[in-house]
């Protein structure tokens, strides 16, 4: 026996610089093969990367400076396929492993791309998109906009957050474990009319609700000691009382002079609270929109982020960076997002929008509500002072088919 074990020999697995199957991706790899020829059809580009292939190459001058990689021993992967992956993982919800195969890189190449890519795309594009200042007049224009599109006077935004789904963090303890007993961060956003975000917080402990987010974030910091440059007070009718400019929200957020919130209660209110929450959930729902436009256009966030937290965060950095910019050339076109897509109040009556049939298990859930004890009394005072105005003069006529 001991005769037979001396005489065995080793064999180690053999292991490859570059792996035979990845030796073709110049010929048979996605970028190479098959990028050059989807770029010549213009529908079918939009259909895989979100964006027209002019938009692609817009966003490629914008990263590739930052992307593209020199090296002596072999020819780098360029800056124009790195892009192209990343794009795709984040727009197919295909897994690594699969870009892998399509584009014939290692998974642990893939891996660093998109994880390096997200966060290029989010430096270089969270300035243009995502700025930290609005003055006054910027203000007025997100207000007119409520104002003309979804009715709601002197709105400057609508807030809302969801939880983000990842794997168990390693040795993350309860941190990011959310009352619905799964891991998630949270993103946290404020949005004009257009479906564009204006402010957004992202990576927040899954354990926290969006009230408390708001409130200790810095854009929360500088609402609570009035430092967001907001229009003065004015009145909505004349010789009316003034009111602020204000962001609505859910019951996640507490009352406050500058955020409204709905009436408590799912039963026993008065019609003309009913038509206040219903005009209030008219305007919030363009963000609730927003959300789920982000997962039925990036589908990497219809299941649980399988990946670290900081990888977790670039990704979702990433992707509410290229809605903005996508969304801001977007305006009256309606390719990225086309009017089925989003809720509609028509003159026949609410019509869903088809996000509706896409968000159910994704990687987004609801955050947990806030209590409605803790409001000032002038918070209190100035809902019902927006209360009264939509049920006299800030009426609108088909407002009670909906109460």
């Amino acid at each position: 026996m001991n005769c037979k074990k001396k005489g065995k020999k080793n064999y180690r697995k053999k292991r490859y610089w570059v792996h035979p199957i990845f030796k073709e991706r110049y010929n048979h790899g996605f970028y190479h093969a098959i990028f050059p020829v989807i770029t010549l059809e213009e529908t079918r580009f939009r259909n895989y990367f979100r964006m027209t292939p002019t938009q692609f190459e817009n966003l490629l001058s914008l990263v590739a400076p930052f992307i593209t990689k020199q090296t002596v021993i072999r020819e780098p992967i360029s800056a124009a396929e790195r892009l192209c992956l990343t794009i795709r993982f984040l727009a197919s919800g295909d897994s690594m492993s699969s870009i892998s195969y399509q584009y014939l890189i290692g998974l642990t190449t893939i891996s660093n791309i998109i994880e390096e890519t997200c966060h290029i795309i989010w430096t270089c594009l969270q300035k243009e998109v995502l700025p930290s200042y609005l003055n006054e007049e910027n203000w007025l224009n997100i207000s007119n906009d409520f104002e003309n599109k979804w009715n709601f006077n002197h709105c400057i935004g609508a807030i809302d957050g969801k939880h983000v789904l990842i794997q168990c963090p390693d040795n993350a303890g309860s941190a990011y474990f959310n009352y619905k007993h799964s891991h998630s961060i949270v993103l946290l956003g404020i949005c004009d009319a257009n479906y564009i975000f204006t402010f957004v917080d992202i990576g927040s402990y899954g354990r926290r609700s969006d009230g408390g987010i708001f409130r200790d974030s810095l854009v929360g910091q500088k609402f609570h000691n009035d430092k967001m440059n907001l229009p003065k007070p004015e009145p909505l009718i004349v010789d009316g009382p003034s009111l602020p400019y204000v962001l609505v929200g859910d019951e996640a957020f507490q009352l406050t002079e500058y955020l409204l919130r709905p009436y408590p209660g799912r039963g026993g209110l008065n019609q003309s609270r009913l038509i206040y929450n219903y005009r209030l959930s008219r305007a919030q729902r363009i963000i609730e929109n927003i959300f789920d436009i982000l997962v039925s256009q990036w589908r990497i966030l219809k299941r649980p982020l399988i990946c670290t937290v900081s990888k977790a965060m670039k990704i979702v950095q990433a992707i509410v960076c290229i809605h903005n910019w996508l969304r801001t050339q977007d305006i009256g076109i309606n390719q990225y997002i086309e009017e089925t897509l989003v809720d509609q109040n028509e003159s026949t009556g609410f019509i869903p929008g088809s996000w509706r049939k896409d968000i159910e298990n994704s990687a987004f859930r609801n955050t947990a509500t806030c209590g409605s004890n803790n409001s000032t009394r002038n918070a209190i005072k100035i809902r019902d002072i927006f209360c009264n105005y939509f049920n006299n003069e800030g009426a609108i006529s088909w407002q009670l088919d909906y109460c």
